[in-house]
């Protein structure tokens, strides 16, 4: 079974992956640190030196290796995987997506205090960062919305997302 966690970034991607494999015993994979790990750069690094379009494609091709390489697998994507080329359609012919869902002002939170360096909303105030999550997010959700399932990420239960896991198991 392969699973994609899908959503905007600060949704929990990440820390409910790894959970998620652990209680389901999947090895698990976070397609950033695979993409830095692969080109020993930060996302950001290869942003600033690639330009966004170049890290685009290698974030494309990265998903595609960990699908092949993988059959069992939990992948936690990028903010904007599923917004460019037919990554989306790739995740749901590829195995189950699930969108984690949080709404705008508890990710504007979650970003203003986020340690991890994002590169998208470096140096943003509170206000510019609300503005342009409502932009971004409002261009995005639509891809978010075709994932399988759809959970909160803001309340997460880890219970209820593995109980739909089982039935597609």
């Amino acid at each position: 079974m392969r699973v994609f966690l899908v959503g905007f970034m600060a949704s929990g991607k990440s820390s409910v992956g790894k959970k998620l494999a652990k209680k389901i015993e999947l090895p698990f994979a976070d397609l950033d640190k695979y993409i830095e790990e692969k080109y020993n750069s930060t996302i950001r690094s290869l942003i600033a030196n690639k330009g966004i379009d170049r890290f685009r494609e290698i974030e494309k091709e990265s998903l595609k290796v960990l699908i092949a390489k993988n059959e069992n697998i939990v992948i936690s994507t990028g903010g904007g995987t599923p917004y460019y080329f037919d990554n989306m359609k790739l995740m749901n012919d590829s195995g189950t997506t699930v969108y984690l869902e949080v709404d705008i002002p508890t990710l504007v939170d979650r970003l203003m205090y986020a340690k991890q360096d994002r590169p998208l909303i470096w140096g943003k105030s509170r206000e510019d960062l609300t503005v342009y999550a409502n932009d971004l997010f409002s261009k995005r959700e639509k891809y978010y919305l075709e994932a399988k399932y759809k959970v909160s990420g803001k309340d997460f239960n880890m219970q209820a997302l593995i109980s739909l896991l089982e039935v597609e198991a």
